[in-house]
């Protein structure tokens, strides 16, 4: 496989599906159009319908449109229910959309709007999908984080939703980590089985509509330096899409730029922070994660000594 990987390293992917989570616009898009190029049947998962009916419409293949508003677990509920009367299998589940450095504000359900986007929702998701993916040879959950997992980031246990005092930073980078956490206790539960397993990947520094929150003091500066520490949405989405189709790719990988400081570059294997790699965390965020949103994954226990494929690979 070439260093340099990009789409035209992509396998193959007919006869397979992918849903995929705010695919209208930036990363998500760029990988819903790279999947459906490939031959893949991809669902778009977003929440603006009309939006997401617009990008299908620029997308060769097949393509369609689902409702899902992450900051809704009536919501997510609900999608998760059409996707299953609607598709007998899912190959590809992509955990990308996000928020990012958002002023306080809180979901349907009342969990800080970050944290309950970024974690909470897709956690939902996942384990109400699981069950079409697991009799799927070679089925992947893939998980985008981002580098400000490394930001500010702890996983605050006594004021998760951040009630006492609120830093927009600090609360994405805790959203950001919880995706590692929840992408490697999920591989730990997987492993056993032998079918699916999950995988996250990161953008670098990517220029989409993401950053539009970013503090005044540092918004100006980015738009001035953009253009030498940013690289494109289509850029951002390869290790997404690495993480995804590279038959090499291991449970419990973590795929991100391979430029300096995973800033920019071609998709290749990288870690995360030593926080992320922590089990007790990743198994207490696990428990108060099912406990907020309701949802039980379906059969996948971990057992008492089961060691993550690949997890913390060079």
């Amino acid at each position: 496989m070439s260093e340099k990987w990009t789409t035209a390293n992509i396998p193959d992917q007919r006869g397979r599906v992918a849903v995929v989570t705010g695919a209208n616009t930036g990363l998500g898009y760029e990988t819903a159009k790279a999947l459906a190029e490939r031959g893949a049947s991809v669902v778009l998962a977003v929440r603006d319908v009309t939006k997401g009916q617009q990008a299908a419409a620029r997308i060769a293949g097949d393509v369609t449109v689902q409702a899902l508003d992450l900051t809704s677990l009536d919501s997510v509920r609900s999608a998760a229910g059409e996707l299953r009367s609607r598709l007998d299998r899912i190959d590809l589940l992509i955990n990308n959309a996000g928020v990012m450095y958002t002023p306080k504000q809180t979901t349907r359900d009342g969990f800080e709007l970050q944290f309950g986007t970024n974690h909470l929702g897709h956690f939902a998701l996942t384990g109400l999908l699981l069950d079409l993916m697991r009799p799927v040879p070679g089925s992947r959950v893939v998980t985008v984080s981002s580098v400000g997992h490394r930001i500010r980031a702890d996983i605050h246990f006594d004021d998760l939703h951040w009630e006492r005092s609120y830093g927009r930073v600090a609360a994405y980078g805790q959203s950001k980590l919880a995706n590692l956490l929840f992408t490697y206790e999920l591989q730990r539960r997987l492993a056993p089985h032998g079918t699916t397993v999950a995988v996250a990947a990161h953008p670098g520094m990517s220029s989409t509509e993401l950053a539009r929150n970013s503090p005044a003091a540092l918004r100006l500066p980015l738009t001035w330096l953009a253009p030498l520490i940013t690289q494109s949405p289509a850029m951002g989405a390869l290790p997404t899409l690495r993480a995804a189709t590279d038959p090499a790719v291991l449970g419990g990988q973590y795929y991100g730029p391979g430029g300096r400081n995973e800033v920019m570059g071609h998709p290749r294997l990288v870690t995360s922070s030593p926080k992320s790699y922590e089990v007790a965390v990743q198994k207490r965020l696990w428990a108060v994660s099912e406990d907020l949103t309701g949802v039980t994954f379906p059969a996948v226990e971990p057992p008492q000594k089961s060691p993550i494929v690949g997890l913390r690979a060079a």
